[in-house]
């Protein structure tokens, strides 16, 4: 199903029902609910989603886990979303809360075929089939072991914004604090009350996160290391090492395993 609104087929007797919706650059989609609970994923662009667990960035790749009943607004940047939309009493995660997990190239595969799926569809055949592999793969996504929360001040907001779309690990607090007219000391004190973090780690997550989604598509260490503006590939498997436990190479598609849950 493509581009329809939920609530026309929500009653359907199907316990996952998959929506794929095309969305304008810069649609927000105002603080909602759903019954059912929701696994939503942005195949190209970014999502901002705010909830009553954060606000984050979600890059490709990566989807958001939101537990049913759960209250959240999404603004999207470019995005075209494939949506599950689960009951309860199918969900395959426990967690109360909501959860940014990594999407593989499987679970990739998955959604898109899903999203060719009729609301009544056969539940004792191929599509039946096919949804209980997603369900298992949802089981199984390990959560996006870092995240950039979003400051509510809007000027700031709008440089971190700024930053995910093109993540440079060689930006400065002090070229920040320029373009806010602030002294560094203050701008310093002013970042890490609205995210919660310092600039430093804020830049590295963001950097990270964007690096884990490129990986996982299959890009390679060098070419995703030199466009984060890292000096050298080792320079940057280092900090993905000591982040991660594991290198670059280990977080590809054909990778034996996956970074599991963090932060």
């Amino acid at each position: 199903m493509r581009n329809i609104a939920l609530d026309t087929v929500d009653a359907t007797p199907r316990p996952v029902l998959a929506i794929g919706t095309d969305y304008p650059h810069g649609q927000r989609l105002p603080p909602h609910t759903h019954r059912r609970a929701q696994f939503l994923y942005g195949m190209t662009g970014l999502m901002e989603v705010e909830t009553a667990d954060g606000a984050w960035v979600v890059p490709p790749h990566a989807g958001v886990w939101i537990p049913a009943g759960a209250r959240h607004a999404v603004r999207m940047v470019g995005v075209a979303t494939r949506s599950l939309y689960i009951e309860p009493a199918a969900a395959p995660r426990p967690a109360t809360g909501c959860e940014v997990l990594t999407v593989g190239a499987l679970l990739h595969q998955l959604l898109l075929a899903a999203a060719d799926l009729p609301a009544l569809y056969d539940q004792d055949g191929r599509d039946g089939a096919l949804i209980g592999l997603i369900l298992h793969e949802l089981a199984a996504a390990p959560v996006l072991p870092v995240f950039a929360p979003l400051p509510p001040d809007p000027r700031l907001g709008a440089l971190c914004r700024e930053f995910m779309q093109a993540p440079d690990i060689r930006i400065r607090p002090e070229d920040w604090a320029c373009r806010l007219a602030m002294s560094p000391r203050s701008f310093t004190r002013f970042f890490r009350s609205q995210t919660g973090l310092s600039f430093g780690v804020w830049r590295r997550q963001a950097c990270l996160m964007t690096a884990l989604s490129r990986l996982a598509a299959g890009q390679p260490v060098t070419g995703v290391a030199l466009d984060l503006g890292y000096e050298s590939p080792p320079a940057f498997s280092t900090m993905v090492r000591r982040m991660l436990g594991r290198p670059p190479s280990a977080l590809g598609p054909d990778a034996p395993g996956q970074p599991g849950p963090g932060c």
